[in-house]
């Protein structure tokens, strides 16, 4: 089943401007079949998991976490959490201002605290074919990391996978998905 969606989008629950329920109505009317809640670790309510819960859609919804990690400077790895299975993204990797030299050091220092499944190669998705072209070792991912209704759907993965949060995580780390983008 081809399933499209968003592994990166932030609500109220952190610096977010839609309410989870109003982020899910948004990206369900955009045609998405999965989203992954990923708020700031720091900022998040401690209500969080309640109103991700209350959340009614026909999509998948992931709950999951943008961790502030700090490896020379700070960077973000989100959390997402399946069923059973955990994906780790080392996200928006063309936003620290680094050069592709000073990323691949950053991530050579993450890979000892996490075990990093993808990067996400969008910038509030858009195209960086900068660090979408560099040579790393782990699936690149396509997402919007959106926090206002104006950044839903600029890029997104879609892959053909069973319905199931699980099936969706091993094809992500396996590779087996397409970025697409808006433009």
């Amino acid at each position: 089943m081809l399933l499209k969606g968003c592994l990166h989008t932030h609500t109220t629950c952190s610096d977010g401007k839609l309410s989870p329920q109003e982020a899910a109505t948004a990206y369900e009317a955009k045609g998405y079949d999965f989203i992954a809640f990923t708020d700031h670790d720091h900022l998040l309510k401690k209500n969080y998991l309640e109103l991700y819960r209350q959340v009614k859609t026909d999509m998948l919804v992931f709950y999951g976490m943008e961790l502030t990690v700090f490896v020379k400077g700070y960077v973000h790895v989100a959390k997402i959490a399946g069923d059973q299975e955990v994906l780790h993204i080392f996200n928006h990797i063309g936003e620290y201002d680094f050069t592709p030299e000073q990323l691949l050091a950053r991530l050579a220092e993450l890979e000892k605290l996490y075990p990093l499944d993808a990067v996400e190669i969008t910038k509030k998705g858009f195209r960086d074919r900068v660090f979408e072209a560099l040579e790393i070792a782990y699936p690149k991912i396509a997402s919007d990391d959106s926090h206002t209704s104006a950044g839903i759907g600029r890029a997104w993965v879609e892959l053909d996978a069973k319905r199931e949060k699980d099936a969706i995580i091993r094809a992500m780390k396996q590779g087996d998905f397409w970025n697409c983008y808006l433009r």
